[in-house]
This record gives C-alpha cells, sequence and structure tokens, in this order.
C-alpha cells in the first residue's frame, strides 16, 4: 500500500530511509515491503544458486543478485524495484547503487506482494526492456514465466523442468524446495 503524499517520491527518498527500512518506488509511489518468509528465502536460495552455479561452470559473464539489490527501471527517478533475483548479463547495467533493467528477473510472491508481482511488476518489466521474468508463487505451485523478448508465456508446477529463456540449456527444478 503507497504511503500517503502528494507530490510524487524519487529514488532519494528512497535513499533517505532509515537503515532497515525496505520499499520500492513505482511511478512516483513508495511501497512499503515485509520482510521474507523463510520459505521465501529458501526458494529464492536454491535459484539464485542454480543460476550462479550455471553461469560459472560456462564460464559466463552474467551477475546474479539477491534481494536487496537496487533496479531502476526509468531514466527519471520515479521507479527503484528490489526483485527477489536480478540477471544482468551487460556490466555497462551495472553502477555502484544497482543496475538498470536486467536481463532476468525472478519474482517469488508473497502475500503482500501478490498483486504487485502479477499485474503492476509485469508491466514495468516488460517496458523497461527486462528479457524475461518469472513469477514464481508458492501458495499455487506456479512458475510463469514470460519471454518478452518473443512474446510467450508458459506455466509451470515446482515439478517441472522449467528451460531459463536467456540461455539455451538451463534447466531449473523447483520440486526439492
Amino acid at each position: 500500500m503507497p504511503l500517503p503524499k502528494e507530490e510524487l517520491y524519487t529514488i532519494d527518498d528512497i535513499y533517505s530511509l532509515p537503515e532497515g527500512e525496505r520499499a520500492e518506488l513505482i511511478d512516483g509511489q513508495i511501497y512499503d515491503m515485509a520482510p521474507p518468509s523463510r520459505h521465501h528465502q529458501e526458494i529464492s536460495m536454491e535459484l539464485s544458486t542454480a543460476i550462479q552455479s550455471y553461469i560459472r561452470s560456462k564460464k559466463g559473464n552474467c551477475r546474479v543478485y539477491a534481494a536487496p539489490f537496487a533496479v531502476q527501471l526509468d531514466e527519471d527517478s520515479h521507479t527503484y524495484v528490489e526483485p527477489d533475483i536480478s540477471v544482468i548479463c551487460d556490466p555497462n547495467k551495472l553502477d555502484e547503487r544497482g543496475c538498470k533493467a536486467p536481463d532476468w528477473i525472478i519474482e517469488i510472491v508473497s502475500p503482500a506482494s501478490r498483486r504487485m508481482d502479477y499485474y503492476t511488476k509485469l508491466f514495468r518489466y516488460r517496458t523497461a526492456g527486462v528479457r524475461e521474468y518469472w513469477i514464481v508463487d508458492p501458495s499455487k505451485n506456479q512458475i510463469i514465466v514470460y519471454d518478452f523478448e518473443h512474446g510467450d508465456m508458459e506455466q509451470f508446477t515446482f515439478q517441472d523442468s522449467i528451460k531459463a529463456g536467456i540461455y539455451e540449456d538451463l534447466f531449473i527444478r523447483l520440486e526439492n524446495v
């Protein structure tokens, strides 16, 4: 739920929050973020590890960052998000504060983030130039994969082997989480 304020917030307002307080900024509105659950963290760790291990085994240049990691989606200062997992393959998108639109974003749905992950962020990530977006929903045992480059969307369960679209031979399963 956005904090009430008539004017638009900027990234400077996010960086002015008290230490340890997390929030996202979308179109100038600040949204508080609840701490993730233990299960959420297990899924994040499993996915991050699988992706990082794959990249290392291929001697790839992409970088994997788990939240909290700053992502600015626009050239203006009115949108700042912290995806659960960001994969960046272009080093020019990185700076000391975070990055511009990653190649691949994974969001793990929690009760408080459902609407944001399924609707608001889906639209924002697609228009910002993100190549691939996964919505991992533990309560539904479901992963939705959006391949924005090819205009595809597929649904999977945690028991399925899911191919990462930005790589030719990376398959991920979440059945043991």
